[in-house]
């Protein structure tokens, strides 16, 4: 009984992740020339993840919009969920603003940013953050075929709510598209199950790589600040979220036991992109409509970047109070509303934080962008806090929007969330 129990439970892919995980970091340590080496292992999970995502966002927001009752829904959707990502990135930022003038990992070290050896941000300073209007016209793609070629979350999402309203106008005439789609939708899930067999084998690529290629070492000199974006982290899921999740009618941690395999493999690969099919379909089944997923899991990505945002505020005032910068609350301020603009927009790939705030810092000018170069070690070890926090908001948010707007049917939520729904086989199915 108890061997069976065990094998039942080395087979849940969550264990199987973390147990990668942790083997990936041994090899790190004990043979870090060959961790550097595997890379590809998660880079590769990554990319057949993304070859799916897009066609999956693509049926699942189409076939959602085409099946709603009434296309009313779909404005009031957009805009609760903006006023709903706008609240809580803002209340992020401010959470990592606070506890790092708290803690104040960069008092003391004295760095003089004349001395510092700059060369490794050129790629990330020579880029600017958008404008709004950059933005804007980024939402519209020049051609369809190349939203999904460049894998433009937005660009898609734009696209298939447009063809979302021109079925639900068509009515009965679209029926024959929307089956084909929704056969599709199926087949994309499956091929979704396929993929999800190798997350072991990229948890553990990706660990090795991080460890073998940066090493422990590195993380020494920076351990406050790392252990303050994590701890800050938590403090923003266990209080802030939390609430939400109350308020929504749901427990968090019920919420977060559900999404065990999902949240193993961001931390292994510290990329919110790498369960963004997954995330979607098991929130579809938790009780959430499906038009609502399909509109909130995706733009949430670009909109509502929790974690990036406390790493934001985080990281800035930390090189302002290791080089000596003067930071006064105005400066503070000012900071905090250039980045509640520039956080929007930043996706789920790894560093891509890092690249959003040089390229904030040096549009600025007030903190010295040289002193990023103390970041350049440890970024990437704080990149999963910022991918789970992601992804952790992303799915407590759209069940919050999908309760705020009438769309999560609670008695299926308590259902699933308690243990009661379908099991690990048949969500693929």
């Amino acid at each position: 009984m108890s061997s069976s129990r065990a094998e039942r439970r080395l087979g849940a892919l969550y264990v199987q992740v973390l147990i990668a995980v942790a083997a990936g970091i041994a090899l790190g340590i004990v043979a870090p020339t060959l961790g550097g080496r595997l890379r590809p292992l998660g880079d590769g999970f990554i990319k057949l993840v993304k070859m799916l995502f897009l066609p999956v966002i693509f049926t699942t927001v189409a076939l959602g919009i085409a099946r709603m009752e009434s296309l009313k829904d779909l404005g009031r959707v957009g805009v609760r969920a903006l006023v709903y990502f706008e609240a809580v990135s803002t209340f992020a930022l401010l959470v990592g603003l606070a506890v790092v003038n708290l803690v104040g990992p960069g008092r003391g070290m004295n760095v003089d940013p004349a001395t510092l050896d700059t060369r490794g941000l050129q790629g990330y300073v020579s880029a600017r953050p958008p404008s709004v209007e950059d933005f804007v016209l980024n939402l519209i793609p020049s051609s369809v075929v190349d939203a999904f070629a460049r894998n433009e979350i937005l660009q898609v999402l734009l696209f298939s709510i447009l063809l979302g309203v021109a079925l639900a106008r068509l009515g009965p005439r679209a029926e024959p598209l929307a089956a084909v789609l929704d056969s599709v939708r199926h087949a994309l899930f499956v091929m979704v199950g396929l993929v999800m067999r190798l997350a072991p084998l990229a948890a553990f690529g990706a660990m090795a790589f991080t460890v073998g290629t940066y090493g422990f070492r590195s993380l020494l000199p920076l351990a406050t600040l790392v252990a303050s974006m994590y701890a800050t982290c938590a403090l923003f899921v266990l209080l802030v979220l939390g609430a939400v999740a109350r308020l929504a009618g749901f427990r968090l941690w019920r919420l977060l036991r559900y999404l065990k395999d999902e949240l193993a493999l961001v931390l292994g690969t510290a990329s919110s992109e790498s369960v963004l099919p997954q995330l979607m379909r098991k929130l579809e089944d938790a009780g959430c409509s499906r038009a609502v997923v399909g509109l909130v899991v995706p733009s949430g990505l670009a909109f509502n970047p929790d974690g990036q945002c406390i790493y934001y505020t985080m990281a800035a005032v930390f090189v302002a109070q290791a080089t000596n910068t003067p930071l006064g609350l105005a400066d503070q301020l000012l900071v905090l509303g250039v980045l509640m603009v520039t956080s929007k927009g930043s996706a789920g790939v790894t560093g891509s934080g890092f690249i959003t705030l040089a390229a904030t810092l040096a549009s600025l000018g007030t903190i010295p962008v040289s002193g990023m170069v103390l970041l350049l070690g440890v970024d990437r070890f704080m990149s999963e806090a910022r991918a789970l926090t992601n992804t952790i908001g992303n799915a407590v948010g759209t069940m919050a929007i999908a309760r705020w707007v009438g769309a999560l049917d609670p008695v299926r939520v308590q259902q699933v969330l308690a243990g009661g729904g379908p099991g690990e086989d048949s969500r693929w199915a």
